[in-house]
């Protein structure tokens, strides 16, 4: 079996059950080239794996972004479980180097190839979670997620639900909306407060934040809700009906 020391120390944790990180690293293509070695290839702890993960993102979305609705929080979710950040996550952990994999498979890039690494960083968060529990995976999944987190929220906020709002009212309805704080509540350093956009002096949406700007947000994301059914109630041909673009439906 392979030497995981040196794994280990890029982990930042040292197994008690060193057979379940060894299996860990099993690819199914070297049991065909060694049928009597004595673990099985890593797909269970994949499978397992996979749910700890979806857990984890989730937990993590729902604490640390509490302006966001499920929408924008399941969009999230699926940006840090997806095949390219988890092979990103087992690159820089170096887990291809520590594969037991065939020749074959190794001859043709397979310790590179996002599927396997993604499939390999799955197996080894299952075998994180049977030796050491819950925790230990949040320990370790915590900082790799952190930064991958704050850069899709940055990319996503170029995004934001008033821009998409704006252009929507303006191009349809022929108005600008227009935000106003309802209430703010709470003492200075947490306030809450509570924003109301209307269109036309029509009101279309409401929403609540930590500051103007989140709460602006949320209202605007209520009024794309709003538009969003309306034009599907509507009907194709119903003289007024707003009709949002793929790309604008939520």
């Amino acid at each position: 079996m392979v030497d995981v020391t040196g794994l280990e120390r890029n982990l930042g944790l040292v197994f008690i059950d060193k057979s379940l990180l060894h299996r860990a690293l099993v690819h199914r293509s070297y049991l065909n080239e060694h049928p009597s070695f004595p673990l099985e290839d890593n797909e269970r702890l994949e499978f397992l794996g996979d749910a700890v993960l979806g857990f984890f993102a989730g937990e993590y979305l729902y604490h640390r972004c509490p302006e966001l609705a499920e929408g924008p929080l399941t969009s999230l979710r699926s940006v840090l479980v997806r095949r390219e950040t988890l092979a990103l996550f087992a690159a820089q952990l170096d887990l291809g180097r520590h594969l037991q994999m065939g020749t074959g498979e190794s001859a043709g890039g397979g310790r590179e190839r996002p599927a396997v690494l993604c499939a390999t960083f799955e197996a080894l968060v299952g075998a994180i979670y049977l030796d050491q529990g819950l925790e230990t995976v949040q320990r370790f999944l915590s900082p790799l997620i952190a930064p991958v987190a704050a850069r899709t929220l940055e990319e996503q906020s170029d995004k934001d639900y008033k821009s998409r709002l704006q252009e929507l009212a303006q191009s349809h309805l022929r108005h600008t909306p227009r935000y106003t704080t309802v209430t703010a509540d709470g003492p200075d350093h947490a306030k809450r407060f509570t924003v109301e956009v209307s269109i036309g002096g029509e009101p279309y949406g409401q929403g609540t934040g930590r500051n103007k700007q989140q709460a602006a947000q949320q209202a605007a994301q209520a009024a794309l809700d709003r538009l969003a059914a309306e034009s599907a109630s509507a009907g194709q041909d119903a003289g007024n009906a707003v009709s949002l673009p793929a790309e604008h439906q939520l």
